[in-house]
């Protein structure tokens, strides 16, 4: 199996790093020559890494072909490639619909949704996909875990909740720049507060099962330090802004 990315951004690297870690069989990998740092980065790295020349020859010489574009680039250079009918597409964008790359794509293949995020690198986290395919399953598997969606409209719930990944890291900035402040050297703070969030969010995996409410419940005692941080912030209206954020995001890839 020969795999073919088109864009070299974040996302892209991530999966291929992943990929590059993995035990999954491939032959090679061709990548776009767009990101260039990214792109000689990856080569430098992985040797089954092969550089295009340009998107449609990625087209020609790949089994599966990954989109990891902007919803911008996508809706300009899409529909002037030239794929196969055999080929599985998996697709990254987050507001090109499945209707909408049927229709640029124009041949006849197998065109998955998916939403993998930077942990993916690490072979960790949540990967979307939509519709349900088991090969595409079982490739995602090997680098996360796959959670299969049926229905494309529901799959806009998973995207908007995936625009958290930098207000989750900004928190973590912001707690350790408070530290830094006052008088806590910068790597000890931020080895300090990821390790936190590290810890807060394996305990959070395997209470999953659970309403989360109660893990909320249990992390305070009666006027307590935590008890204190989350009504504070209740009554400041943060979690009611959060949700608002989720609405306002969904609202935008509903269209």
């Amino acid at each position: 199996m020969i795999l073919g990315f088109i864009g070299t951004g974040k996302i892209a690297s991530s999966v291929i790093t992943g990929i590059c870690k993995s035990n999954l069989k491939y032959k090679k990998i061709i990548i776009s020559p767009r990101n260039k740092q990214i792109a000689k980065s990856l080569k430098k790295k992985f040797k089954k890494i092969v550089i295009a020349k340009d998107n449609q020859q990625i087209v020609d010489e790949s089994t599966w072909v990954f989109l990891s574009i902007t919803p911008t680039v996508g809706e300009k250079i899409i529909k002037d490639l030239k794929f196969k009918s055999s080929q599985t597409i998996v697709s990254f964008i987050s507001t090109i619909t499945l209707s909408q790359l049927k229709k640029a794509i124009k041949v006849k293949a197998k065109i998955v949704r998916a939403i993998p995020l930077p942990p993916i690198s690490l072979k960790k986290g949540p990967v979307p996909i939509c519709p349900p395919n088991s090969k595409v399953k079982a490739f995602f598997n090997h680098l996360g875990t796959t959670v299969e969606i049926k229905n494309e409209k529901s799959s806009i719930n998973f995207w908007s909740t995936s625009g958290m990944m930098a207000p989750f890291y900004e928190m973590q900035r912001v707690m350790s720049d408070w530290l830094v402040k006052k008088g806590v050297k910068r790597n000890n703070a931020q080895k300090y507060i990821t390790s936190l969030f590290l810890a807060l969010s394996e305990d959070a995996v395997i209470h999953s099962k659970e309403n989360l409410r109660e893990l909320v419940k249990e992390s305070q005692t009666p006027k307590g330090l935590n008890e204190q941080g989350v009504n504070e912030l209740t009554k400041a209206g943060f979690y009611k802004s959060l949700e608002k954020t989720l609405n306002s995001i969904y609202k935008r890839l509903d269209k």
